[in-house]
């Protein structure tokens, strides 16, 4: 707003003392002080506010304007509560550094004209923001995208003060305010995503209020028309890859425009993600060529071809054919009707980047594919280099959850579950078979185990699946024996079908609902299968020792 607004308003009682030729300066906000350099609280463009009580004598006049002139006000309104007139000395110094003086009459409290200036420079802050957002959103739906979300935070800081940054569904730090104050810890971006994602599971509307500390955020969904509950059957189906725009600031007490507004922000970003999307599409596509390749058994001469195809596209710039490792991960919800594949998939991209890397490039070079509930990652590796302890580098099981367990158990609730499997690299077509059905094991003895989130590597594989080539065969057959015979023979004499029930229970990881669906049978009919199998083994299949040598009895046999 222009400071001549201000006199055009009679309910504010401002009188002009000086500054005629200056009334078209442009007031960006308000400020009360009664301190002798308030310096430091100013940052340019306020409408100051004063009772004098800095005032000692004429000689503090000087100082005062000369200080608030530096910082760039825009004006000064003096009240004449204490003193009566404003002070000669005050109009001659105001005169001097060409900065408009303004007296309060003592009727209008300094409260008053704080609200009439707030309402209108955030007014006309927020028109001016949603008519820019409005131009980026048009440019970034006809052509290339217009700087992507750092420019849209960047607008909200300069011309809302507000500061705001784009998190993913595990807390990665997708965009930030480029200055401003300090950024995001990723402790606290951890939480915002973890209370984001509980929210969204209750089925509670954004945005969603958290106080961090003394700093209280405002967490707006970010979904694309491809993400949004309209379209989707089941939140579930979403709620694992959809962004969020954390904002610093308390939303509960917006005006409906400001809120609009930041939805607006938010399908502006979502544009954004879509783009980003797209982009995955030739990676997706490689990744599921290789694994159709693999899967049908073709050739390893077709697979290396195929993989000389890819590295160029996932490694830019190498000059040699990289290493390869396989990861494997399913996502699991209690009940039907839920296409978890792309969820997976989606997830899976997200977790195999880098949590200290900021912004949407780094998952440029993934590549995951998706068969049924799995999604399965191609992770190309430069160099397999070998640490002064034995072990090689790369993607490590342990830590490709350590920074996202928590937010994605508040996402999974207590009726989903994440397991990941992790291969050894391989430098070779001939070892991705086997890198494959490595992390698919590795996979499988992540789901044996407790909690909502678990991975397991290729090193946990190293007393069993790896080693059983080695294992002489009069062995395996008296292991086999030992606990599938009984099983065997029962079934030839019942026809109860043990050794099916079996293996599809470790199949389903031991879900009791999703075993008894894919048997067709009543969830008691299965508790008695299994009660039969324990009783005739003496084995107990809620124990993850016995899980594991059923699973490699059946293996062997």
């Amino acid at each position: 707003m222009r400071l001549r607004a201000l006199l055009d308003t009679d309910a504010l009682g401002l009188k002009l003392l000086g500054g005629e030729d200056e009334l078209d300066r442009t007031v960006r906000g308000v400020m009360t002080t009664d301190l002798r350099d308030p310096s430091r609280y100013l940052s340019g463009g306020e409408l100051v506010l004063t009772g004098l009580a800095w005032r000692r004598g004429a000689a503090d006049s000087e100082p005062f304007v000369r200080i608030l002139v530096q910082a760039g006000v825009a004006a000064l309104a003096a009240g004449e509560a204490e003193l009566g007139d404003v002070p000669e000395d005050l109009v001659q110094a105001c005169a001097r550094h060409r900065l408009p003086l303004f007296a309060v009459h003592e009727s209008v409290a300094f409260a008053t004209i704080t609200e009439h200036v707030v309402r209108q420079v955030s007014g006309e802050r927020a028109g001016d923001l949603a008519a820019v957002v409005d131009r980026h959103r048009r440019m970034m739906t006809s052509g290339p995208a217009g700087g992507g979300p750092d420019v849209v935070l960047d607008l909200l800081g300069s011309d809302l003060d507000l500061r705001a940054w784009v998190l993913s569904p595990t807390g990665r730090l997708i965009a930030g305010p480029k200055a401003g104050g300090p950024g995001l810890p990723a402790e606290a971006c951890a939480k915002l995503a973890a209370e984001h994602l509980a929210a969204a599971r209750t089925g509670r509307r954004g945005p969603h209020r958290m106080i961090l500390g003394s700093t209280t955020y405002s967490l707006f969904p970010i979904r694309s028309s491809g993400r949004s509950p309209q379209g989707s059957r089941d939140v579930r189906e979403t709620v694992l890859s959809d962004w969020l725009l954390a904002v610093e600031a308390d939303a509960g007490d917006w005006a409906e425009e400001r809120l609009d507004l930041l939805h607006g922000v938010t399908q502006l970003i979502a544009v954004e993600r879509d783009r980003r999307d797209a982009a995955r599409t030739v990676r997706r596509r490689l990744a599921q060529e290789v694994l159709e390749l693999v899967q049908t058994g073709a050739a390893p001469a077709e697979i290396a071809a195929r993989l000389r195809v890819a590295a160029p596209v996932l490694l830019p710039g190498l000059g040699t054919a990289p290493h390869w490792q396989v990861v494997v991960a399913r996502v699991e919800w209690d009940g039907e009707g839920i296409e978890a594949g792309p969820v997976a998939q989606s997830l899976l991209e997200e977790i195999l980047v880098d949590p200290l890397a900021t912004g949407p490039e780094p998952s440029d070079r993934i590549a995951v594919a998706h068969t049924g509930d799995e999604a399965i990652a191609l992770v190309p590796l430069p160099a397999v280099s070998t640490e002064h302890d034995g072990s090689e580098t790369g993607v490590l099981a342990d830590a490709l959850l350590a920074s996202v367990r928590d937010p994605l158990s508040a996402g999974l609730d207590d009726d989903g579950r994440v397991t990941l499997g992790v291969s050894a690299a391989v430098h070779s077509a001939e070892g991705l078979r086997g890198a494959l059905e490595e992390a698919r094991h590795a996979r499988r003895v992540a789901a044996a185990r407790p909690g909502r989130v678990c991975a397991a590597g290729h090193h946990e594989l190293a007393s069993h699946v790896l080693l059983l080539p080695f294992v002489p065969d009069d062995v395996r057959r008296a292991f086999t024996a030992r606990l599938l015979d009984p099983l065997r023979d029962y079934d030839r004499r019942h026809r109860a079908e043990l050794i099916p029930t079996l293996e599809a229970f470790l199949e389903c990881d031991g879900s009791w609902t999703r075993c008894a669906s894919r048997l067709h049978l009543h969830v008691n009919t299965l508790r008695y299968r299994v009660g039969r199998i324990e009783q005739l083994t003496s084995r107990d299949l809620s124990r993850l020792e016995d899980k594991l040598d059923f699973f490699l009895a059946l293996r062997m046999s």
